[in-house]
């Protein structure tokens, strides 16, 4: 099967860049990406790319080329449902926020109404496609509304989990270390298979495009997760250890990532991971192993979490201690608020968590992010439900320009690693900030010994500067 028509239902960090991708590199498919948020739409079409919803290097370029030509962003849900032959869906998963499973399980509605939408409109057979991270066997589930739902049309469904890391999602994409992508064993099911190859074969490498089934391609994904979490939380707890013991986490990572077992990857000490992933995927590989029973794999992969929730209440608690034990009324600069750098992706950002953690203790808080707006800060902030909209807007303010939010500031917090913090000129905000002067490089980014010649007091994660 020829596929020259892909509809990608969501125009999120996933669906959006990897549409992208495969319009510019298969200018004989037409990519129609769709999306109920017509705010998110309208960005998608802005005539200046540079205004496209979300930030990754290099792709307000690709969506420049093809958009127009093969690439489409629209509203127009059931029409592009119908003219595709092959559907991607690729909505939110968040974790439940209410009943059975919530705070762990993933959250199906979306997928399941994407289903029963497709299952509705579809009059010809269809290929689905899983992009959306999810749990073990839901491909089973969605087969199961699209057959007792549909039109009598027959559907294949497949599992092709993102392996993409937001901030080099372009590059990933462009040059992927494998496409994963799970399918039933029947004759038809390997047909949709060889049709989605052929996709991805028009740039990637057969050597590196794996077939499975589907269950252990949709498992896959959440172990990858799991491991590069676990990874983070094992040398943020070995942090704690080397600011007792007078080691440096930084030497003690490079020491081991020179190990070739071990690698030098996901070893950078941190105030703690964020993004829209790795604690999502790793409270529901606990939830599933709760579910069939499995207590002690379901506490092992939950540390991993425990430990990251840790690392971010220490580096918040860390501050107020520091500061003589009060902060409150005084004036925190944060410098960063997306949960890395290169993107504007502020989901499960460790610095929500402790701005949260700094506004119950009544400090005053400044933020400035290249790419974030004040808007996603609050909304951010309001969804913890800690306290009323009315009191964030008390105690936090985003401003434009980094030397204004340090400006008068006890404290300066570097919450992402944005490579233009480390440009900065540091005497200037050194010299407009309250003494005792105090940096928190919760990234590990900064020149420690620069800044202590200045004059600053810097508290580095890790080490006893």
């Amino acid at each position: 099967m020829k596929i020259t028509n892909i509809c990608c239902i969501g125009a999120g960090y996933v669906g959006g860049p990897t549409m992208a991708i495969i319009a510019q590199k298969c200018p004989h498919i037409k990519v129609t990406v769709v999306d109920l948020n017509a705010e998110r739409i309208v960005a998608w079409n802005d005539e200046n790319v540079e205004n496209i919803p979300i930030y990754e290097p290099g792709l307000s370029g690709l969506v420049a080329e093809a958009r127009g030509r093969n690439l489409f962003f629209s509203t127009e849900v059931d029409k592009a449902i119908d003219e595709a032959q092959m559907i991607f869906i690729s909505v939110n998963t968040p974790t439940k926020t209410y009943g059975l499973g919530k705070g762990m399980a993933a959250d199906l509605k979306y997928i399941e109404l994407c289903a029963r939408q497709i299952a509705g409109i579809a009059k010809n057979d269809k290929i689905v496609v899983e992009k959306s991270t999810l749990p073990v066997r839901t491909a089973e589930a969605i087969k199961s509304i699209l057959e007792n739902t549909g039109n009598g049309v027959h559907f294949q469904i497949l599992s092709n989990p993102e392996f993409l890391a937001e901030g080099t999602a372009v590059q990933d994409l462009l040059q992927p270390d494998r496409v994963l992508i799970g399918g039933e064993s029947s004759p038809e099911g390997q047909e949709a298979i060889q049709a989605l190859v052929d996709v991805y074969a028009n740039w990637v490498p057969q050597e590196r495009i794996l077939t499975t089934n589907v269950w252990s391609s949709e498992l896959s994904k959440l172990t990858a997760n799991a491991f590069l979490a676990q990874r983070v939380s094992s040398i943020n707890a070995m942090s704690e250890l080397c600011e007792k013991t007078g080691a440096d986490v930084n030497e003690v990572a490079r020491a081991i990532g020179m190990d070739s077992r071990i690698g030098p990857k996901f070893l950078k000490s941190s105030v703690g991971f964020g993004g829209s992933c790795f604690q999502k995927d790793i409270l529901n590989l606990v939830y599933i192993a709760k579910s069939y029973g499995l207590h002690e794999v379901a506490d092992y992969w939950e540390q991993v979490i425990i430990m990251n929730d840790h690392q971010k209440r220490r580096f918040a608690s860390n501050i107020v201690q520091t500061l003589y034990n009060t902060v409150s009324g005084k004036k925190i600069a944060f410098l960063g608020w997306a949960f890395k750098k290169d993107t504007n992706d502020t989901r499960e950002s460790a610095a929500i968590y402790v701005s949260d953690y700094l506004l119950n203790e009544q400090a005053n808080i400044a933020v400035f992010d290249p790419q974030v707006k004040e808007k996603q800060v609050l909304s951010d902030l309001d969804y913890l439900q800690t306290r009323s909209p009315e009191l964030n807007r008390k105690g936090i303010q985003v401003m434009e320009d980094p030397y204004e939010v340090c400006r008068g500031a006890h404290a300066v917090a570097i919450l992402t690693e944005w490579d233009e913090f480390r440009e900065y000129d540091w005497q200037k905000i050194y010299d407009n900030m309250q003494k005792p002067a105090f940096v928190f490089d919760g990234r590990n980014i900064l020149d420690t010994a620069k800044l202590g010649a200045i004059g600053f007091i810097v508290q580095s994660v890790g080490s006893t500067n």
